[in-house]
């Protein structure tokens, strides 16, 4: 085992992984194992059993994360995508886009908090899918006045918040986050959160052409592997994507937050899988980035997008 964060190469990438991928660990746990592994950092999902900000006894709580990282040397994002955690019927209910949101505003308000307190590079959070009663122009209205009262929460605790676009979702892809951004008023505060394997699964152009479309905005990365037009975070060399000339251009824009893995169907073997995730990508950062992509050309965006949950089809 190596140290956590023990490459200081200039321009090296910081590798994180996600908790949402060590469901099965307590948290303490999860850490220790990620960064006994090597990893740089942590995307942690606060959800029932890693750090519920509903829980009694935050404040407590939250000081015994903030330890925890500091012994290990993990950087920390903070990411929402809990299942179940404001809803134990729904998943991810409710959205910004629901009805009465007040539920969600508040968890993302308490995210915020929360990633003062711990020093998070970045707080990750997205829009949500559109329920079938609500109409589009509703559910943007909504989704704007939400983020609007997140960013004015963020703005006051100096966090810096990443809004990630995904399948499915009424931000699915950069240009609906850069409409978003503008609609906002482009606040310094929200940058975006990029989901490698998303590029891949929907945005028309090649994977490292989309990294280096939102450099100027990139505040938090989450890799995976994925198909074209199918929505399932896979393992590395499972999907389509040619890693090298995606890492490359992360390091050619000079993005310096971390690249945390995305795999939260796997917690199962959480370990091992968190292990040969980062050998991968150490190889894949090494590799010579000039030879020919093997599959980063996309022939423009589906039609729609599978979710393999359901093998229905995400318009």
């Amino acid at each position: 085992m190596t140290a956590a964060g023990t490459d200081t190469t200039a321009d090296a990438l910081r590798f994180g992984y996600g908790t949402n991928g060590f469901a099965n660990h307590r948290l303490d746990d999860a850490l220790a194992v990620i960064a006994d592994l090597g990893y740089s950092g942590v995307a942690l999902t606060l959800d029932h059993d890693h750090l519920d900000p509903f829980a009694p006894g935050l404040a407590v709580r939250v000081d015994a994360v903030a330890r925890r990282l500091a012994d290990l040397g993990l950087g920390l994002v903070i990411e929402t995508g809990a299942r179940f955690l404001l809803d134990p019927w729904h998943k991810h209910a409710p959205t910004l886009l629901h009805d009465d949101p007040t539920l969600r505003i508040e968890f993302l308000r308490r995210a915020v908090a929360v990633g003062a307190d711990l020093g998070a590079e970045a707080v990750s959070f997205w829009a949500g899918v559109r329920p079938d009663t609500v109409t589009p122009a509703v559910a943007w209205d909504r989704l704007v006045a939400g983020c609007a009262a997140v960013v004015e929460a963020a703005e006051a605790v100096g966090v810096t918040l990443g809004f990630e676009p995904e399948p499915g979702m009424l931000v699915e892809d950069i240009a609906d986050w850069r409409r978003l951004h503008a609609a906002l008023g482009s606040p310094a505060r929200l940058g975006i959160t990029l989901d490698i394997g998303h590029c891949r699964c929907l945005e028309p152009r090649p994977v490292p052409d989309c990294v280096r479309d939102v450099a100027a905005h990139l505040v938090n990365v989450q890799i995976d592997d994925m198909r074209r037009g199918v929505h399932e975070h896979l393992e590395f060399g499972a999907g389509e994507i040619d890693f090298p000339p995606v890492l490359a251009a992360l390091r050619e824009i000079g993005y310096r937050g971390l690249v945390a893995v995305e795999l939260p169907r796997h917690s199962h073997a959480a370990p091992t899988v968190a292990a040969h995730s980062l050998e991968f990508l150490r190889t894949a950062a090494a590799a010579d980035t000039a030879r020919p992509a093997r599959c980063s050309a996309s022939t423009g965006a589906p039609s729609g997008v599978r979710a393999p949950d359901d093998d229905r089809r995400v318009e």
